[in-house]
């Protein structure tokens, strides 16, 4: 028997070891990319089902891709605002936004306890007043700010702290289409007695409270955007993570509204930093936040507040100080132009093929810099014109994938399309685009 054991043992092992010869084999034949292409194109039903699989899809093919490299060469992804774009400027910038941490530091779960939000790096705090009166985009003062993972814990914090806790039904929340994709996904995603998604702010006809989200500029289609149900009980939520000087004019005089959120990922590219920021008007609500954070994730990373305060600081120094700076472009100044060359870029695309249409944009003087200019946001509203009708399939076809219109609350004639992948994938794209026939 223990003779049999020992043979059975090593048939097991010869058997495992030609297995294992026989996939490296077909690794190295071109099986890898094989492998590559079918997670990347997959089927039109399996993405379309949900943007949350859509999600799935997209993260379960990030995990064979080294994010330091573009996609394979035949497959271009523009689903998500992956702001890759941004890359090559903090390279140039060297050690300037360098930060060293000692082991010792951030031991504790407190930065300010004075402070409302207590888990605010006072550093941090300190470079987002300055870099808002720098650019001139939002009131900041006799506010308080809250600082969250990005602003989708910010987004679920307010829709907590707003909702109403006595009421006979959920408030209803709204906004108006085209929506960000991800706002009744979030909404919906607690399965929260105090709200509920409640779809296009335009048809919202209930003489009930609501909440109203308004992002401006717009994610997707980048149209500055005021509140539309406009009722006596509504509570408003402003999404200002696009307003930016690199995207739109900034107005004068800078937005003043009672709730107002914006991000790292959007201001300086950082998305993997995972931090954002919320301006409060009334102190119970910024309390409420803060409490839904507090019982989340007991705080916001110190090490990630650091860093961005890091990033914010020398962005506001080189754009104060030029003559100090004189080898480093002040980031809005580059960020503009590059996204000026790339809708332009785009635009010649579509220009020379009748199959897409993009919107227009109105001009007007920027604040902030001086400049008049028409938006050019970071995603693209692209329309197929003609008789296609599910625009993301036919471009998928063409091995682009996009997010189709229908998840903005819109036709599937249209879809969103990032424009700040790196410069080698954008150029790759606008070839692409301009040479599709069917």
């Amino acid at each position: 028997m223990e003779l049999r054991t020992v043979i059975l043992g090593h048939f097991l092992v010869v058997s495992l070891a030609l297995n294992a010869g026989l996939l490296y084999r077909d690794y190295c034949n071109g099986g890898k990319h094989r492998f590559l292409k079918d997670v990347l194109f997959f089927k039109n039903e399996c993405k379309n089902s949900s943007l949350a699989t859509n999600r799935d899809a997209h993260l379960s093919k990030s995990a064979f891709l080294d994010s330091s490299k573009a996609l394979p060469a035949e497959i271009i992804d523009l689903d998500h605002g992956d702001p890759t774009m941004y890359e090559r400027y903090w390279q140039q910038m060297g050690e300037k936004t360098t930060v060293v941490i000692p082991g010792w530091k951030f031991i504790s779960y407190f930065s300010d306890v004075k402070n409302l939000c207590w888990f605010l790096e006072p550093e941090f705090a300190s470079a987002v007043t300055r870099l808002h009166k720098l650019v001139g985009n939002a009131v900041t003062e006799d506010r308080y700010m809250v600082v969250g993972t990005g602003s989708t814990q910010l987004f679920q914090a307010v829709l907590y702290a707003v909702s109403p806790t006595n009421a006979s039904e959920p408030i209803s929340v709204v906004s108006a289409a085209p929506f960000y994709s991800s706002y009744p996904l979030i909404t919906k995603f607690l399965k929260s007695g105090l709200y509920k998604w409640a779809g296009d702010a335009r048809k919202f006809k209930k003489d009930k409270p609501y909440i109203e989200l308004v992002t401006s500029p717009n994610n997707p289609d980048g149209l500055s955007r005021e509140a539309v149900v406009n009722r006596d009980q509504g509570i408003l939520i402003h999404d200002l993570a696009y307003y930016w000087p690199q995207y739109t004019p900034i107005s004068s005089p800078p937005a003043d509204h009672d709730i107002m959120l914006f991000t790292v990922s959007k201001s300086t590219g950082h998305a993997g930093t995972r931090l954002g920021w919320a301006l409060v008007k009334d102190r119970e609500i910024a309390k409420k936040m803060t409490e839904f954070i507090v019982l989340s994730t007991i705080g916001v990373s110190k090490e990630s507040q650091l860093r961005a305060a890091k990033i914010l600081q020398v962005m506001s120094d080189v754009h104060e100080s030029k003559s100090n700076f004189k080898e480093s472009e002040p980031f809005f100044d580059h960020s503009y132009n590059l996204m000026a060359m790339r809708w332009q870029q785009l635009r010649d695309a579509v220009k020379k093929n009748p199959l897409f249409s993009l919107p227009e944009f109105p001009h007007g003087k920027c604040a902030f810099s001086g400049r008049t200019f028409a938006s050019q946001p970071a995603f693209a509203w692209l329309k197929c014109e003609g008789e296609t009708v599910d625009c993301e399939g036919f471009l998928r076809e063409h091995k682009i994938l996009t997010r189709s219109g229908k998840h903005f609350g819109e036709s599937s004639k249209y879809v969103r399309i990032s424009i700040l992948p790196r410069d080698e994938v954008f150029d790759q794209f606008t070839e692409r685009l301009s040479s599709i026939t069917s």
